[in-house]
C-alpha cells in the first residue's frame, strides 16, 4: 500500500520511528516530565542501516521541535546480544499488533489483551492515539 500510494516513499521503519517519537513525547508530557533527556534503545542492524537510522533519528528529533527545544530523545545503538528486556518487551507487544493488523479476522488472545493498555482519546478512541496505521 506505502509503495502503490507515493511516488517516492520513504523508509517505513523511519516513518514508523517518527510516529514513535512523536506518541512518546505526548505521553511523557501527558506524565509532567519536563526537562532532561531520554534515552532511547535501538538494535543494531549493521553499519549502513545503523547510520542511516542514526541520521534520520537526529533530523526528526531537531525538526519536530517543543516550546523547549527538539525532541528531547538520545538514540542508543544496542547488540542484539545484548539482550536487553526491554527489546525483548517491544518485540514481543510489536508482533501480535502488526498480526492483527494484518490478519484482522484472525484470532489473536495476545492483542486482545494489549488494546486494553492503549492510550485513547478522552472519548475513549485508540486509532490515532495508541495505535497508527499507516497507510490507513
Amino acid at each position: 500500500k506505502h509503495r502503490a500510494r507515493y511516488a517516492q516513499p520513504s523508509n517505513p521503519y523511519h516513518i514508523a520511528m517518527s510516529f514513535g517519537l512523536e506518541r512518546l513525547h505526548r505521553h511523557l508530557q501527558a506524565q509532567g516530565c519536563r526537562g532532561g533527556t531520554t534515552p532511547l534503545l535501538f538494535e543494531r542492524r549493521g553499519g549502513k542501516e545503523d547510520a542511516e537510522l542514526e541520521a534520520a533519528f537526529r533530523r526528526l528529533c531537531e525538526s519536530r521541535t517543543t516550546p523547549g527545544g527538539p525532541l528531547p530523545f538520545q538514540m542508543v545503538l544496542t547488540a542484539k546480544t545484548c539482550n536487553s528486556a526491554g527489546l525483548q518487551l517491544a518485540d514481543l507487544v510489536a508482533r501480535p499488533i502488526g498480526r492483527k493488523v494484518i490478519k484482522p479476522e484472525q484470532e489473536n488472545r495476545a492483542y486482545d489483551i494489549l488494546r486494553r493498555k492503549f492510550r485513547r482519546s478522552p472519548t475513549g478512541r485508540v486509532l490515532g492515539w495508541g495505535l497508527k496505521i499507516f497507510p490507513s
